[in-house]
């Protein structure tokens, strides 16, 4: 189960997520506010996995208002436009819910954060959390959570670190991927394999990465990724 709070300027709005909350034994909501600084000092004091979050507001933009929110917190937005989609995946949204929904699009919703929570917490589980590679005559630890993407060079593979020196290696993408846990770690094209925690969106076939890079997205394999990001 995961646990959430709703922020939404309209009580009706937020009635409605009460109700179709209390209809799911998967999800359970604490609070719901109306006001964004009371739902952001509560956020501060205590930990949720999920944040529902409108986003036409009067006193502040709900995009805004998540770009301030603990980077732990997932996030379902829920509008009346459609607008803000493509914005609301570059922030890596669960999803995007257009109002007035209902309710087997909102159980569709809450159960995308609840996979999602659920390879949060394996990809923390302790010994499951890196990888031992050969590397020149000897042995080199790489911690899954330091991994910004892998790239294939013919049989040897370049790992793309945070705040270190790449890692090359003799092995293949197809044997590597082998040993990734399956879906943290997605192939998106013949030279590439990205973390889903490290994607940030999706323009014009390119995957944007949160450190900036950009990978190539291949035909081959978009269907598989555009399906796990949309869990």
């Amino acid at each position: 189960m995961i646990t959430a709070i709703a922020l939404d300027d309209e009580p009706p709005a937020l009635e409605i997520i009460k109700g179709f909350c209390a209809n799911n034994p998967t999800v359970d909501l604490k609070k719901t506010f109306t006001k964004a600084g009371e739902a952001f000092e509560y956020l501060e004091k205590y930990p949720v996995d999920l944040l529902l979050l409108d986003i036409n507001m009067p006193s502040v933009n709900g995009m805004d208002f998540y770009k301030r929110v603990p980077a732990r917190v997932m996030v379902i937005f829920t509008t009346s436009f459609s607008e803000y989609a493509v914005e609301s995946y570059d922030l890596s949204a669960v999803d995007y819910l257009v109002k007035p929904y209902t309710l087997q699009r909102f159980t569709q919703a809450i159960e995308k954060a609840n996979m999602a929570h659920e390879l949060r917490q394996k990809a923390a589980v302790p010994g499951n959390d890196h990888i031992t590679l050969r590397v020149d005559y000897g042995l080199v630890k790489i911690h899954f959570s330091d991994i910004l993407f892998m790239e294939g060079l013919d049989n040897y593979l370049k790992i793309h670190l945070k705040d270190k020196n790449p890692v090359i290696v003799r092995m293949t993408l197809k044997a590597i991927l082998e040993k990734l846990p399956a879906p943290v770690f997605v192939r998106v094209h013949r030279s590439f394999i990205v973390p889903l925690s490290q994607v940030a969106g999706v323009r014009n076939k390119m995957i944007v990465l949160h450190c900036g890079e950009e990978v190539p997205l291949s035909n081959n394999y978009e269907d598989e990724f555009m399906h796990l990001m949309n869990r």
